[in-house]
């Protein structure tokens, strides 16, 4: 007896335990979806052991986490009238006094350093001593605050525009917990709610906590319409094709289970929800309802063919389940290629999509053969649209074209190749930290102005490393980091540099009775003078400590970044390091380039060399499946070309219309190829039972195949194709992408599995004809005969 045969009788046997035990399970996953939790960090994309993790997390070690700030910047000119400065300053005042708040700087809190000459020592005094009751005051502050303090230009304001800039430094305890969303959302966001009714000012938000709160939150809202979107839009498609009310049920049914343990396996393994895990539910949808069309197809075949509900059952489960069970494994092949990337991000999403894909394909397989048990056999309404006339003439034309167009077939995947390559050698790379983010959010509208004001929001760190206990104050020290400074000014995407260099500025200029022209780094003879005052004082330890370690050995030179691309990163880096090489000898010196974007930014660079490795590991994994179903080398060949063709395309297509390679859209070739072999195991499945029963002949058995398998594959094309379109429903342009990628390949693989597959069938067939060349293949996929089981 076939194996499928019995696996038939053993489901429709144990019909009720079957049925409880998918409960059990199902409640106890759904159990587990309480540890699901939203990521509160960025994703980091390299290794653990990758030196650039390495190198950030020695950074970490000695100046701690870089990314708490949070930035309030205010452009408008009535902010210097009495009752708004005040206002402003107030705003600031609050936030200093909450708990989760480690520090803030704003004008309020503004101190001039001034030089006590008969103590000898540098003092701290109040840029003002009383709130300004008059626009003489305020404008008698604005005119120091920007003529007289070079120190806090582009800190906390930009004299050019006229901006204020307020930061507010968050505890680095909270910063990647819980606590973090709770303090963005129920004090931060309200309190400058309030602030802006009380005013009419438009204060603008930045920094990365308040990005990247708002960001999950924005993932957190779309998985609902995500899940929404991809049942409505398959249950609608589904019907439409299918007429029949309780089939949509059915099927609606098995992916909403299918979707309960994707959530239930994301809490199960622990794993946090991030950008491309909240795609897994979605996906589970998409992917499930091509399961229930074949089967259900099947189904309705089998009884329009003989009338026999138990007979049906059993061919459905025996003459679908291996091909089913084959094209599920395939694209769970193609997912799993990612469980062998280093990076822990692509790593979950690989060893979720996969676990889910065969779950769901399981779920169908027991789900619907039993519920048609119970239900009473299908009517003639049920059965009609497979006598459909419009699907009728598209199978037609398919079989007319593959038996008279084919050479215009192969000149038309030849124009596609060419363009592909061609679109190949225009595509991008980006390694973006916030190109997929909402371009119609605030909060987005809000970074492009702190870019444009003070630079960018995103930090960019170059550790020094001295190799001596307070070899940072060295005067030779400070003029290295001072050519690192210039260079960073020359950079449009940078803004200016905060270190200690700005500091022993500040200094000589409070030295000179805070004259501005001074401010500048104190020759050999000026810095023992200024360096006596700096050890008598305690005034500027505070400012130091944040930029300089406690021995004086490290020191941190931070600016901020726009949003360049890796190419543009990767110039900007090259010509830093060219500076610190030249600047500070590796005998003497150790020095690092870091800081999370930078990270980013490698890891999308890391993420490009492994899309070949994965891609090909999957293409491998399988033609090794398609060597064990169908035992014949040339026919690995055939099918595969079909199935690569459209990955040619969708990168042809990249490069055209400027879709770079990032994150989100790297999964578009290991998705699209692992789903469109789905086809063609279906189709050589079909095409492999025509063989025997045609005795080896190929034409009629392509057309066979062609007949039986083409309106099945249709269905389920136009399903994917418009279950991934939901994702284009998201307002992360990486996700829209993703989406419209992905439905885009899969139809051009459908057209390219029913025509360009048949067509190299028949080129070849003098090649594969015979039983030797296509052997019996390693397990049946078709069972010889049909053998009858008890209802």
């Amino acid at each position: 007896m076939n194996f499928w045969t019995k696996v038939a009788g053993l489901i429709l046997r144990n019909r009720y335990l079957v049925l409880l035990g998918i409960a059990i399970i199902t409640g106890l996953l759904a159990s587990q979806m309480k540890y699901m939790k939203f990521s509160y960090t960025e994703a980091n994309l390299l290794p653990e052991n990758h030196e650039a993790n390495l190198e950030y997390n020695k950074f970490l070690e000695i100046f701690g986490e870089e990314g708490n700030l949070v930035i309030l910047g205010i452009k408008d000119s009535t902010v210097f009238t009495p009752a708004k400065f005040n206002a402003w300053n107030n705003l600031v005042n609050q936030f200093d006094n909450l708990d989760e708040i480690d520090f803030t700087l704003s004008i309020a809190d503004i101190k001039k350093l001034k030089a006590d000459r008969k103590k000898r020592k540098f003092i701290l005094e109040p840029l003002y001593e009383k709130a300004p009751s008059t626009t003489k005051e305020v404008s008698k502050i604005k005119e120091q605050l920007f003529n007289k303090l070079p120190f806090y230009d582009n800190l906390l304001f930009n004299k050019e525009t006229g901006t204020l800039q307020t930061a507010i430094y968050i505890k680095k305890s909270i910063i990647n917990t819980p606590v973090r969303r709770d303090f963005i959302f129920n004090t931060l966001i309200p309190i400058i709610d309030k602030f802006e009714a009380d005013t009419n000012l438009d204060v603008r938000v930045s920094g990365m906590p308040y990005i990247r709160t708002l960001n999950a939150q924005n993932i957190q809202d779309e998985i609902g319409l995500f899940v929404l979107g991809a049942l409505l839009i398959t249950a609608v498609i589904f019907f439409f094709f299918f007429r029949s009310f309780r089939a949509t049920f059915i099927t609606l049914l098995v992916v909403l289970i299918g979707v309960v343990w994707a959530f239930g396996f994301i809490g199960w393994f622990r794993y946090e929800i991030t950008v491309l895990s909240a795609l897994i539910p979605p996906l589970i949808i998409v992917i499930g309802v091509p399961n229930a069309v074949f089967l259900i197809n099947k189904y309705q075949q089998e009884i329009k063919k003989h009338g026999q509900q138990a007979k049906a059952l059993q061919r459905v489960i025996s003459k679908i389940g291996n091909a089913t069970l084959m094209t599920n494994i395939t694209t769970a092949s193609g997912f799993a290629t990612f469980v062998f990337v280093k990076s822990n991000l692509l790593r979950e999403f690989g060893i979720l999509a996969s676990v889910n894909i065969i779950s769901i394909f399981i779920l169908a397989l027991l789900i619907i053969p039993i519920i048609y048990s119970f239900m009473p056999l299908p009517k003639k309404k049920h059965l009609s649209h497979l006598e459909k006339r419009w699907i009728e003439n598209v199978v037609d034309w398919m079989e007319k074209t593959v038996k008279n167009q084919r050479i215009a077939i192969y000149f038309a995947t030849v124009i596609v190749i060419v363009l592909g390559i061609i679109g190949v050698y225009k595509i991008r790379v980006s390694g973006s930290l916030i190109e997929d983010m909402p371009k119609s959010k605030a909060f987005y509208k809000d970074i492009k102005f702190f870019e444009n004001e003070f630079g960018g929001i995103m930090p960019l760190e170059i550790l020094i490393d001295t190799k001596k206990e307070k070899g940072v104050m060295k005067l030779s020290t400070l003029k290295k980091m001072d050519k690192i400074n210039e260079t960073i000014e020359n950079f449009p995407e940078l803004s200016k540099s905060i270190s200690a260099v700005n500091l022993v500025k500040y200094s000589k200029q409070a030295y000179y009775k805070g004259n501005p022209k001074y401010y500048q780094l104190p020759t050999n003879q000026e810095k023992s003078y200024i360096f006596s005052y700096t050890k008598n004082s305690n005034s500027d330890a505070g400012m130091l400590k944040s930029i300089v370690d406690s021995t004086g050995r490290y020191a941190r030179i931070t600016t901020f970044m726009k949003d360049v691309g890796s190419d543009r990163m990767d110039e900007i880096q090259e010509q830093l390091q060219r500076v610190i090489d030249k600047e500070f000898p590796s005998d003497r010196y150790n020095v690092s380039i870091t800081g999370k974007a930078l990270v980013f930014i490698k890891g999308t660079n890391y993420l490009i060399t492994n899309l070949v490795f994965s891609l090909s590991l999957a293409i491998v994994l399988i033609a090794l499946f398609m060597a064990w179903m169908f035992r014949s080398p040339p026919m690995i060949l055939i099918s595969l070309l079909p199935n690569i063709l459209p990955l040619l395309i969708t990168a042809g297509l990249m490069g055209f219309f400027n879709i770079p390679i990032k994150p989100s859209t790297i999964l578009v070739f290991s998705i699209a190829f692992g789903i469109s072999v789905d086809d063609t195991i279906h189709f050589l499945a079909k095409y492999r039972q025509e063989l025997i029963t045609n005795k080896w002949r190929i034409k009629p058995s392509v057309y066979a195949a062609l007949r039986e398998t083409g309106v099945s594959m249709f269905y389920t094309s136009i399903v994917l194709f418009f279950g991934f379109l939901t994702f284009t429903l998201s307002s992360f342009g990486g996700t829209i992408a993703l989406g419209g990628l992905v439905s885009v390949t899969l139809l051009l693989a459908m057209v390219s599995n029913l025509l360009l597959l048949p067509s190299l069938l028949l080129t070849f067939e003098k090649k594969i004809a015979n039983k030797k060349v296509f052997k019996e293949p390693k397990i049946k996929i078709i069972p010889p005969k049909e053998i009858k089981i008890k209802e």
